[in-house]
């Protein structure tokens, strides 16, 4: 899962060196903090979340084949 995040945002970004993912599991559950650099903030949330909401989708979708659950938290 981290590195399908990873792989997801590094086109968005223009320092891909500064992005950060933890993975935290319990049980069924897969918690994704992603940091990046604070230029870069903006292009992963997008207009109105559109582009956080969309990547969080994508991980869900990957999360279900697992049978899994994904909470994706920018900082």
């Amino acid at each position: 899962m981290k590195q399908l995040l990873i792989d997801i945002i590094k086109p968005l970004v223009d320092n891909p060196d500064d992005i950060v993912v933890i993975e935290r599991e319990s049980g069924d559950m897969i918690i994704l903090e992603l940091t990046v650099a604070k230029t870069d903030t903006g292009k992963v949330i997008g207009r109105g979340g559109k582009i956080a909401k969309s990547i969080r989708t994508l991980m869900r979708a990957a999360a279900a084949k697992e049978n899994k659950r994904v909470i994706v938290d920018i900082n």
